[in-house]
């Protein structure tokens, strides 16, 4: 992995389980493998107790990342999610500063774009509406939702819904 970023500048994306993996190793938010602290951010138990596997309504936050540069920052896109473990914590103070970095890249929203803690739109109770990460420069991007779970033809009967390609963006990043 130390290679992969350090020498041969590559891109890491981890989705759901991946995103778990990623944030524990501390690969997101900081951008390279390190012991987490008890204060460290975390993903944990939705606060239901149980799985949720429900289509959620996501902004783009940040489109500093080379997984979200060709998405417009603001855009909204309904994504599939489904998992039991998927609730982000972190100190106020970190989320914050990961604001200020531009590293908060996708948060769950309502019908009007509104980060929400609402259980109806934030399914597992993200502190702040936190749907997806990346690493201090972009290049590792992790999140909950199922991307890859979008084809054509799928979900015709959602109104509003797109294909958001985050893997657009990496193959791009690539030239």
């Amino acid at each position: 992995m130390t290679e992969l970023l350090q020498k041969r500048y590559g891109l890491i994306c981890g989705i759901c389980n991946g995103f778990q993996a990623l944030i524990k190793l501390g690969l997101v938010p900081y951008g390279e493998i390190r012991d987490m602290k008890e204060d460290s951010p975390t993903l944990t138990f939705n606060t239901i107790g149980r799985h949720q596997s429900v289509l959620v309504n996501t902004r783009i936050v940040s489109n500093k990342s080379p997984w979200l540069s060709h998405l417009e920052q603001g855009a909204q896109y309904i994504v599939p999610i489904s998992h039991g473990e998927g609730r982000f914590i972190a100190d106020e103070i970190i989320i914050r500063d990961l604001a200020a970095n531009g590293q908060i890249a996708t948060q769950y929203v309502d019908f009007n774009g509104n980060a929400s803690q609402d259980i109806r739109f934030n399914p597992n109770n993200s502190n702040f509406a936190v749907e997806g990460i990346t690493s201090p420069d972009g290049r590792i991007f992790g999140r909950m939702a199922h991307n890859e779970r979008f084809d054509d033809g799928l979900y015709r009967n959602i109104p509003g819904i797109r294909k958001m390609d985050i893997f657009r963006g990496a193959v791009g990043y690539f030239g």
